[in-house]
């Protein structure tokens, strides 16, 4: 029996790093600046998925 894993909604810093192929201290500066929007859980911070992928489709679309 396999079980799906559940999509995540929010990412670490890190994991945006490495899904737009920069530095862990350039995500963590963009997220300080609002760049890339976050959110908050404590002392974590996570970023939504949901974001990262309208980010890449708005940079796309000022490409073209």
């Amino acid at each position: 029996m396999e079980h799906d894993k559940p999509e995540k909604l929010l990412i670490r810093p890190v994991e945006v790093a490495a899904m737009l192929s920069i530095s862990r201290s350039s995500a963590y500066e963009l997220i300080a600046a609002g760049t890339i929007p976050s959110v908050r859980l404590g002392r974590m911070v996570r970023v939504p998925l949901e974001a990262i992928r309208k980010i890449v489709e708005n940079r796309r679309d000022d490409a073209l």
